[in-house]
């Protein structure tokens, strides 16, 4: 896929700003894709959009197909006439309610979100005749995952919150008798389960049809692996490396790397691959499938997996123990092309380099991954120095795994200073991150992505991630879009008229 010369924003919806103590795909998602269009951006990158899990990631989900019901916006539930204004009172928001708080406090959003949601999907089967037509149409169309979806997490709220393996073992292992009778004592769960899917689908789609009007295109994130305690893992067992508890036998991770010195243990499980050749790679087909129902350009977490994968016994604590095992490669990638057609994917092919991820990255022409926060180490070769980067690739100055640009130079070394300064010509490291913007959009690479807080020029304590831990992450958000102040917005327009980038 070639995409023209560009460049956007990487900002997901929970770290808009809004009085509802965690982003939404709302109005103020509208106003964010408006600021995106005036200032010349044709990509709004975003993380994956399914249900947070452990650590409140988005890429620990229970399901690889649904969608995150906290980015529901409440408002356009009271234009439905499905949520009244007084149901909007943000009781269960001790820390987040209103405009102040830049932290998503996720129990408090979660308790929030759940009562509106639950509101909504009394006065929905109260009434609105016409819209359980089309609510019945959508979970015909999805239910092919949907309908795994809505019971696991019914049984799973059941359950205590329990992980699967934890259930009893007729409805952990599925026996028909047990599920039956489950589904129909749980019937009223499941379906506030897919109501919650109805509307962000909804929503969702209505927004993702503004920003296209608008000359936007939304670029995905898809997570190569899914979480063990997940409707995918418990529904497909047969996919995935499990034993005979439902327990993973081994799992996923990276060797020791920039992020950390014992590696980075993920803990997903790994899939069968050979059972998932068997049957033409389906379930991987239905998941791009979906996910690019949802997005323009999907950008595949990890891809290095694909050539070969870190394998870590799952009795290991850390992840220095793994081995290299070569990953499905080409047989994967040609079944889905014969199913689905050329791959609108970019790989995320960041790491040690390896000449089979490259090559498989370039046998299908996907885009790579340049990241400038990893370019200053004094070596004239690097592959993330602008000098060296090729133009099928996205250039950042950092991603949500990065620190932000201005709290990564806070915190290098004096060498690490002197590299960067010499190399962008500065005097000092005053205005780094605005260094490091212009850098990335006068590369030659195709597309150039500035995470939110590099234009607003935040230190360390707007971080999105950070590797290897569990606490403290995925919570920033923007105080307001007014923060974006004009002569921002102004500067970004510039800096991307100068260097080719404007839209045509």
């Amino acid at each position: 896929m070639q995409l023209p010369r560009s460049s956007g924003i990487l900002l997901h919806p929970t770290s808009l700003p809004g009085p509802f103590g965690i982003g939404s795909i709302g109005s103020e998602a509208r106003r964010f894709i408006d600021l995106l269009a005036a200032a010349g951006q044709r990509f709004w990158q975003i993380l994956p959009l399914t249900p947070t899990g452990f650590g409140n990631s988005p890429y620990m989900s229970i399901s690889a197909f649904a969608g995150n019901p906290l980015l529901v916006d409440p408002e356009a539930l009271v234009e439905r006439r499905l949520l009244s204004p007084d149901d909007l009172a943000p009781d269960e928001l001790k820390t987040t309610a209103g405009w102040h708080h830049p932290q998503v406090n996720f129990e408090e959003a979660v308790a929030y979100k759940t009562r509106l949601l639950e509101t909504a999907c009394e006065n929905f089967l109260a009434d609105n005749e016409a819209d359980k037509k089309l609510f019945d149409a959508f979970c015909e169309q999805q239910g092919w995952w949907l309908d795994d979806y809505a019971l696991f997490a019914a049984l799973k709220e059941a359950n205590d919150d329990l992980p699967w393996q934890r259930w009893d073992t007729e409805l952990a292992r599925r026996e028909e008798p047990v599920l039956d009778e489950h589904s129909k004592e749980l019937q009223e769960r499941v379906f506030y389960y897919k109501f919650a899917q109805y509307l962000f689908e909804e929503q969702w789609s209505a927004l993702k049809r503004y920003a296209n009007a608008k000359g936007v295109s939304i670029l995905g994130d898809l997570p190569i692996y899914v979480s063990a305690d997940s409707a995918d893992v418990w529904a497909h067992p047969h996919l995935f490396q499990l034993g005979e508890d439902g327990h993973p036998t081994v799992v996923a991770g990276v060797p020791p790397d920039y992020f950390s010195a014992t590696g980075q243990l993920w803990g997903n499980p790994i899939y069968d691959w050979q059972a998932m050749e068997k049957d033409g790679y389906i379930w991987w087909a239905r998941r791009l499938r979906r996910m690019l129902d949802m997005v323009d350009l999907v950008r595949i977490d990890h891809f290095r997996g694909f050539a070969a994968y870190w394998e870590v016994p799952a009795t290991q604590t850390t992840a220095i123990g793994g081995q290299w095992v070569k990953g499905p490669g080409n047989r994967l990638f040609d079944a889905i092309e014969a199913r689905l057609g050329s791959l609108p994917v970019v790989a995320e092919d960041l790491g040690v380099q390896a000449p089979e991820v490259d090559a498989l990255r370039d046998h299908y022409g996907l885009s790579g991954m340049k990241v400038l926060q990893f370019a200053f180490d004094g070596v004239a070769n690097n592959l993330h120095l602008p000098h060296n980067h090729v133009r099928n690739a996205l250039i950042y100055t950092g991603t949500h795994d990065n620190n932000t640009t201005v709290g990564w130079y806070n915190s290098s070394p004096e060498w690490v200073h002197r590299a960067t300064e010499r190399y962008l010509n500065l005097n000092t490291g005053w205005e780094i991150h605005w260094a490091l913007i212009r850098a990335a959009l006068a590369s030659v690479g195709h597309v150039a992505i500035i995470p939110l807080q590099d234009i607003l020029g935040l230190d360390e304590l707007a971080r999105m991630n950070t590797p290897g831990t569990a606490e403290k992450n995925w919570a920033w958000r923007c105080l307001s879009l007014e923060a974006i102040e004009p002569w921002m917005r102004e500067r970004l327009a510039d800096l991307t008229a100068l260097y080719g980038r404007w839209p045509a």
